[in-house]
Order: structure tokens, then C-alpha cells, then sequence
């Protein structure tokens, strides 16, 4: 982690991330890279208010350091060349590595990852939908439920070298209505293990104190309030729960 005055310096732009369906950009910090979303390159949405996504990734973060598990990488909100935005440390990932994967549906590993659903791919051959049965992806998917994630693709889980597993893109997340979106329904009905209840239990109780007061500079009073109400439901029926509602239970695209 850089030192505190790192993020007070000049950010400079190197790049641009085409892929990314926002103003999306890569920078550095002195030295250290980062990701930089201007909010005046967000676009609107209609299910969404309009120039706060980044405010949401900030939340997102502040969760994330609630539960403990660092899912996703320090990120906070600054001014920069598009005006403020979103910044949030760059994470290198292994290339070699997949935490989410389409595979021919003969293929599919029997140890170690879990089958999400099946399919065909545009040539009509059957594929199947896969991810990681690891520590790191299961608490991810509870993050998930807790901030309401609707955009969950496989590319926004990155493998890094040593086996942690960061969550990224985190702008469509804290809405008040049930709009859970994720390639991560593996454990779909599994018990909560002890140590994610706990995680669970820790965000509860930091929205009654500091962590509450933080939110509240960047989500809605309801979207706060129904943050908590995620959390008790979770509490109350600790397990990965089944997907519901109108709303397709996968983004689009997958990956």
C-alpha cells in the first residue's frame, strides 16, 4: 500500500480502457498505477441516478473493508484531469489464471469448481458455465448479496498471482430494489460457513457506527437503509439464496 500523500499527488493519464462501457482510464500516482472513472464520463441509466456510480464504488470499497476479506482493492474519490472521480489502485492479474470459465460441457472439472448453468455457444456446441469453489470467490458472492451487486461478470473478478481473487467495477450496486446480477450462483442453497456470518455480522454492526456515517456521504438514506435489511435477511437465513424477481439473474454479457 502507498503511503497516504501518494493519492494527494498529480494524476497523470497514460490510457484509456476501451472496453469499458464508461469513461474509464489508467493513471498513475507518482509512481503507483490506478484506475480513474471521471463521473463526467458516466452514462446514463435508467434503472440507476445518473453521476453517482462512482460514489458507489467508493461504498462498495468501504464494505468490502467491513467484512474484512479484501474484495475489492482500495479505491476512494479525488478530482483529476476529467474532474472528480473514482480511483482505485491498479491490480496486475495472472494471465494464466481463470476464476471463471466456458467450457465444453465435457469438460468440466469434477474437484474444485462449481457448474453454474449450461448452454451452447455460437457454433451450437454445449458449454457450461463454470467458476472456482475457493474461499476467496464464496466470499465474494456473499460481498455480492450484501451490496446487491447487478453487474457481476466474469472478467470483473480478477486471479492475481497468489490466489486472492479482487472484485472490480462496482458501480451498479446499493439499489433499493433486488437486482442481484452475478456469474456466481455455484453454492446457490449452501449454509454460510461461520466465518462469512461473521462477515455478515461485522457490516451490521458498522452501519450503526462508522461505517453507517461514510455510506451516508455517498448512497441514498434508503439505499443505506436497505443495505441493512440485506444484511438481516442474510443473518436470519444464512444461505446463498436463489435468484428471484423479474430481472435476469446473470449480467449480460457473461464475461
Amino acid at each position: 500500500m502507498p503511503e497516504a500523500d501518494v493519492f494527494d499527488g498529480a494524476l497523470d493519464i497514460t490510457d484509456r480502457i476501451t472496453t469499458a462501457s464508461n469513461g474509464t482510464f489508467l493513471a498513475q500516482l507518482g509512481d503507483v498505477d490506478v484506475v480513474y472513472k471521471p463521473i463526467s464520463g458516466e452514462r446514463p441509466l435508467w434503472d440507476f441516478p445518473s453521476g453517482n456510480l462512482a460514489n458507489r464504488e467508493v461504498a462498495a470499497y468501504l464494505v468490502s473493508e467491513a467484512f474484512g476479506w479484501n474484495v475489492v482493492p482500495r479505491t476512494w474519490l479525488r478530482d483529476g484531469p476529467f474532474g472528480e472521480g473514482m480511483v482505485q489502485l491498479w491490480q496486475e492479474a495472472d494471465p494464466e489464471q481463470e476464476a471463471v470459465d466456458l467450457v465444453a460441457l465435457d469438460a468440466v472439472p469434477e474437484v474444485g469448481w462449481r457448474h453454474v448453468f449450461e448452454g451452447r455457444d455460437e457454433d451450437d456446441h454445449p458449454v457450461a458455465l463454470i467458476h472456482e469453489d475457493s474461499v476467496a470467490l464464496r466470499r465474494m458472492a456473499v460481498f455480492d448479496i450484501v451490496v446487491n451487486n447487478a453487474d457481476r461478470k466474469g472478467y470483473h473478478i480478477l486471479a492475481m498471482p497468489d490466489g486472492h481473487r479482487h472484485g472490480v467495477d462496482h458501480g451498479l450496486t446499493f439499489h433499493v430494489e433486488h437486482k442481484l446480477r452475478t456469474v456466481l450462483w455455484g453454492w446457490l442453497g449452501d449454509d454460510l460457513e461461520p466465518d462469512e456470518v461473521a462477515g455478515v455480522e461485522r457490516v451490521r454492526e458498522g452501519l450503526a457506527g462508522d461505517l453507517g456515517a461514510r455510506l451516508a456521504e455517498l448512497i441514498s438514506p434508503v439505499e443505506l437503509l436497505a443495505l441493512g435489511r440485506r444484511c438481516d435477511r442474510l443473518l436470519a437465513n444464512p444461505r446463498f439464496p436463489a435468484p428471484r424477481g423479474q430481472m435476469p439473474a446473470m449480467p449480460w454479457p457473461l464475461f
